[in-house]
């Protein structure tokens, strides 16, 4: 574990874990979260053989909590200069929610022999708000809400998305886990609320249209089809079919928090899309 001093001052922590001769791979977080999120998976590849790396984005986790820099673009360069500092090549890079749309961003500009494949899991390309040219999004006041209630009470609001639609704990016959919903409320509270407040923006208003036309390495695309958070039809399927060499894998029933509901699942099928 470490961290990397950005070009304008600001410390990314990532964690980095298996033999450095390994092939790496690269997982990127949603919104508020950490690398905390990925640990089931960061324990799973690294046992079969990986070197497993995540990282903390800007304002987020044990990063600096930063009132600059909190959208896509910076969260791209960022991803840049961490693939940098730690020479990764041939990389895999895995992106959940709006951790899909900076590894959209990302490999889209990855220099060359920087990026083997990716993988986009409830992820929020290829835009999410709702406009002339996206009318199947959510309306801009969804993300207003967010803003307000995100101001008005943080803490509780960090406790609302979890223990609801981020794990589907709001439907029938949910098996809900507080462990879960105290996990998410803990990474959440780590961060900070400017850049949060911020990153909303970035996630619901970026449109990784060109990003998505111009990735040429495989991708596989994982979306559950009831995600509450990321609707699946204004998603997944239009981001597969942007992409020149996307796959998509369509999970009936499962959440937007799906790796951490149904690791298994998840973990088996990006295994499987690694060696192909």
């Amino acid at each position: 574990m470490g961290f990397i001093t950005t070009k304008d001052g600001t410390e990314i922590f990532y964690k980095d874990w298996g033999s450095k001769d390994a092939q790496p791979i690269v997982f990127h977080h949603g919104w508020p979260l950490s690398a905390d999120d990925w640990d089931n998976q960061m324990l799973f590849f690294l046992h079969n053989g990986y070197r497993v790396i995540a990282h903390d984005r800007r304002g987020h986790g044990r990063s600096t909590q930063c009132d600059t820099g909190n959208e896509m673009d910076t969260y791209a360069a960022d991803v840049a200069e961490l693939a940098e500092a730690l020479d990764l090549k041939n990389a895999v890079h895995i992106g959940h929610s709006t951790g899909g749309g900076e590894v959209a961003h990302y490999v889209a500009r990855a220099k060359p022999g920087r990026v083997a494949k990716a993988v986009l899991i409830g992820a929020v390309p290829p835009i999410m708000v709702k406009s002339a040219k996206n009318p199947g999004g959510l309306p801009i006041e969804v993300f207003d809400g967010f803003r307000a209630a995100l101001v008005a009470n943080r803490a509780q609001f960090y406790y609302d998305v979890p223990s609801g639609p981020f794990y589907g704990f709001n439907r029938p016959g949910a098996k809900v886990s507080q462990g879960i919903i105290d996990n998410w409320w803990r990474q959440g509270m780590m961060g900070g609320a400017k850049a949060h407040y911020d990153c909303i923006k970035a996630f619901s208003e970026t449109d990784f249209t060109d990003d998505l036309e111009k990735i040429d390495v495989p991708v596989l695309v994982m979306h559950g089809d009831d995600d509450q958070i990321v609707p699946y039809a204004d998603s997944a399927p239009l981001s597969a079919k942007l992409l020149r060499n996307g796959t998509l894998k369509t999970y009936a029933g499962l959440p937007h928090g799906l790796c951490t509901t149904h690791p298994d699942i998840v973990n088996a099928d990006l295994l499987a899309f690694i060696k192909s």
